[in-house]
């Protein structure tokens, strides 16, 4: 389909559907969970009525948090839900009915869409703009109220993935005496094994199962617009209302500074937009303001780049065969081997891991794999665009691809990569520190000293 055709869609969408409605949320405690509902529509004609249902450690019981304090914080959890739903119209005018948003705000939420919709219109070639592409309205005079909720210090909250970064963060922080919280949202078996092979139980975790309603899928059927939203700021909004819900102050995540790197080339379209230090930066000014000031939400490994993860990882072996970060493969728990998420994590282990038990982890030699060649060169840079995943800046894949422990002459597609016979490069990257970074003291002497260790 052309870019004109495309841009017919868009506009043939908005046109048909002009207005999206944020129509309610409500919750109730339930035992040991705390289930939350939303109500969205496009119009009158298509309505959605998604799910989130957050499970109790049973190490903890729930905090004192009031009603004022929880409606807020649900009703920001909705805020952040509906560009889910929205996408499938575009419709040009989003009516937020619970709650009234004063003009910063708006401008906020339509800066976070619009960031965070950068791959969607870019690969729906749609053309639009931050001024045009939505109109948010609030027509009520309802205030939500700031949040006092007590926090404790002694608790730290660590959304884990099942990948490398998260296990990171977690054998690190739980070393300095603090009570750690892994979070999961939907489990599946990657995210269950980090916590086990760490030494944590699933029951003492917060698990959270979100439900996307069906009638988002039958209108992607039917021809509705459908792509990439920002999964981690819906996280950090889940996070932050999960804190509230079990009175913890910290909360960990494990971004690093290579998501920074914008995913086109000459254009700030970034995969991993939810990711970079600037919806960190955001996200923590809008809380801290009109939230809570005394939670502390950051990425414990944001000075950090990717290589420096694979390299501390990589002294966590009780992992290396339990973690994946293959999307492709993620529903049957496996590498699947051919996608730029298999191919980037494999390059980016190749310094540190033999390429024998590489081969064991990953169930072949990728760099072995002539139909991969494509893929890599994507990584490299030397296509306009990089895959569109979470993978690192395109100087640390040729950096890992220079250090690798590999045949270069026997390897498919290393015949072409110059060996940096003295590692002295690879040895700077690992010891670099990137200021852009909110790390609580306590946290960044951690990580400082690991970093020394590596």
């Amino acid at each position: 389909m052309n870019r004109e055709n495309r841009n017919n869609i868009y506009t043939q969408l908005r046109t048909e559907h002009p207005d999206f409605y944020y129509h309610s949320f409500n919750y109730i405690y339930k035992n040991n969970e705390f289930i939350v509902d939303f109500h969205f529509s496009i119009g009158t004609k298509y309505h959605f009525r998604p799910q989130h249902i957050i499970s109790r450690p049973d190490l903890l019981e729930w905090a004192d948090a009031s009603k004022e304090s929880l409606d807020s914080l649900v009703f920001h959890l909705g805020m952040i839900e509906l560009i889910s739903y929205w996408k499938a119209s575009c419709s040009p005018k989003v009516i937020i009915k619970p709650f009234l948003l004063n003009k910063e705000q708006i401008q906020w939420w339509k800066n976070l869409y619009f960031e965070g919709l950068g791959e969607f219109f870019y690969l729906n070639e749609i053309e639009t703009s931050i001024t045009d592409f939505m109109n948010i309205q609030s027509p009520t005079e309802k205030i939500f109220q700031p949040i006092e909720n007590d926090l404790s210090n002694d608790l730290v909250m660590i959304p884990i993935g099942g990948g490398k970064d998260s296990v990171v963060s977690l054998e690190l922080i739980k070393t300095i005496g603090k009570k750690i919280i892994p979070m999961v949202v939907n489990p599946r078996g990657a995210t269950i094994d980090s916590i086990e092979n760490a030494s944590f139980s699933v029951n003492n975790s917060l698990i959270c199962k979100r439900t996307i309603d069906p009638q988002l899928l039958e209108l992607n059927k039917k021809g509705f617009l459908n792509g990439h939203t920002p999964f981690s700021a819906m996280l950090a909004f889940l996070s932050l209302l999960s804190s509230h819900l079990l009175g913890i102050q910290y909360i960990a995540l494990s971004n690093e500074s290579s998501a920074n790197e914008s995913t086109v080339e000459g254009s700030t379209v970034n995969h991993q937009y939810s990711k970079s230090y600037k919806f960190e930066s955001d996200f923590r000014y809008y809380y801290k303001k009109y939230l809570n000031a005394k939670t502390e939400y950051f990425s414990f490994l944001r000075p950090l780049s990717e290589i420096q993860i694979a390299c501390i990882f990589s002294q966590f072996p009780k992992h290396h065969y339990s973690f994946r970060s293959c999307n492709v493969g993620s529903k049957e728990n496996i590498w699947c081997g051919e996608c730029p998420k298999c191919l980037f994590t494999y390059v980016l282990f190749s310094p540190f891991i033999a390429q024998s038990k590489m081969q064991q982890i990953f169930g072949k030699k990728l760099l072995n794999d002539q139909k991969l060649s494509h893929t890599l060169d994507e990584l490299r840079g030397k296509t306009i665009s990089k895959p569109f995943e979470c993978v690192g800046t395109v100087s640390e894949v040729e950096l890992a691809l220079k250090n690798a422990q590999t045949d270069y002459s026997s390897e498919i597609l290393m015949k072409n990569i110059l060996k940096d016979t003295d590692n002295q490069q690879l040895k700077n990257a690992l010891l670099e520190w990137n200021e852009e970074n909110e790390l609580p003291l306590i946290f960044e002497v951690l990580l400082k000293e690991q970093l020394r260790k590596c």
